[in-house]
């Protein structure tokens, strides 16, 4: 048991729950991304620094692995009650992260996404805070996406630009 009175099976069956949500929102933004991936977005101006597609997924991968950890360490020590705060705010920040696929390749509304995106890595800074204040290992693994959105920001905005 740990402190919690939780044992290491269910600490690891919350893990897993964690990874399966961080999952199902990858999946449904992937499919949403796929079906313009082939036909709109190739048509778009493309900024110069824009990475090669083949780069998206593994950073993605990466990157929800590492949320969804963060996540855990947080429910692991706290638990929705004792992280109300913390944990809704990365719940929030996972749909917002779903939204913006939606708006950008589901909708193609390049200007819409750009607003949205901003959103996001504002609820994603909330959550590092709220994390950081309860575990800064939680709070530092959320630093690479902050980043990474920081740069789809610019990507989005250069896109809008452009197009």
């Amino acid at each position: 048991m740990n402190e919690n009175g939780r044992t290491s099976w269910q600490d690891l069956g919350g893990l897993i729950r964690w990874l399966a949500l961080v999952l199902v929102v990858a999946v449904i933004g992937g499919m949403v991304t796929r079906s313009s991936v082939g036909d709109w977005y190739p048509q778009l101006v493309q900024p110069g620094f824009a990475p090669p597609n083949a780069v998206f997924g593994p950073v993605w991968t990466i990157l929800y692995v590492m949320m969804a950890y963060a996540a855990w360490r947080v429910w692991r020590v706290y638990g929705f009650g004792g992280a109300p705060w913390a944990l809704g705010a990365f719940l929030v920040q996972l749909a917002l992260n779903l939204l913006w696929s939606i708006l950008f390749f589901g909708f193609q509304q390049i200007g819409l996404a750009l607003f949205e995106i901003v959103v996001l890595w504002i609820a994603i800074l909330v959550t590092i805070v709220l994390f950081w204040r309860l575990d800064r290992i939680a709070g530092a693994l959320l630093l690479p996406y902050l980043a990474w959105v920081g740069f789809a920001g610019f990507l989005n905005h250069a896109f809008w630009v452009l197009n």
